[in-house]
């Protein structure tokens, strides 16, 4: 890929996809901005962000991976306070993050935000999860036209061998991974690397914009 001065900003870079991104990137030479919470960035707070990107100044490419723990349950069960708190990481700080990176990004240059495949699979039980996800969905599509000529797209991931799951117990998450695979067209879960090419795409090609990339392994087939 050509990364020939050009500069990214990987938001949820030090983990996960967007670690696997940023690594990627870096191999080709380019000029790499990696930031998270472990970097001392919350992208819920908008003073954090304006700050962040009047420190790296301007740039090409805008990669937000970073999500946020999302409390499973049905309507009448699940906390108030913890949906809005997941929607305050995931949504409201990807749009904040977008706001504040709009100044400064170059021409040519573009957004990619991150959905999941719950955003259009109807999963009982992932309320908070399928509407962070397809709000971002939408709001891709509005923001490909308002800040055009910046690109705005979306990768819509569906399960992921990543860090996220690992604060399952070994036989609960190896059961996870089990079903999926089983249940899958592909019959096996992503990685990483599977994920990345889908942002890689869409940085590279300057003829896409407002287009959600779903890379599920067939998910939203079943």
């Amino acid at each position: 890929m050509q990364t020939d001065n050009q500069i990214y900003v990987v938001i949820g870079g030090t983990s996960g996809i967007g670690a696997e991104l940023a690594g990627l990137l870096k191999a080709e030479g380019a000029q790499v901005h990696v930031a998270s919470r472990r970097t001392g960035l919350d992208i819920s707070d908008e003073q954090s962000v304006y700050h962040f990107f009047e420190s790296v100044g301007a740039f090409d490419h805008l990669i937000i991976t970073a999500g946020s723990f999302a409390p499973a349950g049905r309507v009448v069960d699940v906390e108030l306070a913890q949906a809005k708190a997941a929607f305050d990481t995931k949504f409201w700080g990807a749009i904040n993050a977008a706001k504040q990176a709009a100044r400064y990004i170059k021409h040519g240059g573009s957004i990619t935000l991150t959905s999941g495949m719950l955003a259009r699979k109807v999963v009982a039980a992932t309320y908070v999860k399928t509407a962070i996800n397809a709000a971002l969905e939408a709001v891709t599509r509005v923001l490909a036209k308002e800040l055009a000529p910046i690109r705005v797209n979306a990768v819509s991931p569906g399960l992921t061998d990543t860090q996220a799951h690992h604060g399952m117990s070994d036989e609960a998450r190896n059961t996870m991974y089990q079903r999926a695979e089983a249940a899958l067209p592909v019959k096996r879960i992503g990685q990483t690397a599977d994920i990345a090419m889908a942002y890689l795409l869409l940085l590279q090609n300057p003829y896409m914009t407002g287009v959600v990339i779903d890379v599920d392994g067939g998910a939203l087939l079943n």
